[in-house]
């Protein structure tokens, strides 16, 4: 699939690392560091404006290095961009440590996985199907 995409940043455009990666790295594209503090989010711009086709989205996902190393991760994850969606790629950053954090111009902060999706429409009904599990919720099961 190739998808449009306008780079007006500084950083190459989003690669798979591996023939079997499923996200895409995406850069921040930053005229100086910015220190995150513990607790801190930050919009973090990557320079990056794409057209997905209709029926897809653009997941933005944490990096799992920068999480386990660091405590950073993405805010909303996962992001969702739109296909109708035209504006700048940004990612919304979270600094969950209780050290600062530096984002350097083009370090990778947050990888994009392109996924197809559905819409749909409810239909109001009286009652549902009865299941197995029914109304069991968080926990139900135990622990085994």
């Amino acid at each position: 699939m190739k998808i449009k995409v306008v780079n007006r940043g500084s950083q190459p455009l989003p690669a798979y690392a591996t023939a079997l990666s499923a996200g895409m790295d995406l850069r921040a594209n930053i005229e100086e560091p910015i220190v995150l503090r513990p607790m801190e989010r930050r919009l973090i711009p990557t320079g990056l404006y794409i057209a997905l086709p209709p029926g897809f989205e653009a997941q933005v996902r944490p990096r799992s290095g920068l999480a386990l190393k660091h405590g950073i991760t993405v805010l909303n994850a996962p992001g969702t961009i739109d296909a109708d969606y035209r504006g700048e790629v940004g990612v919304l950053l979270i600094n969950l440590s209780q050290e600062p954090f530096t984002i350097n111009n083009g370090e990778r902060i947050a990888q994009m996985v392109i996924a197809r999706h559905e819409q749909v429409e409810f239909e109001s009904v009286e009652e549902l199907d009865a299941t197995e599990r029914g109304a069991g919720g968080y926990g139900h099961t135990g622990v085994r």
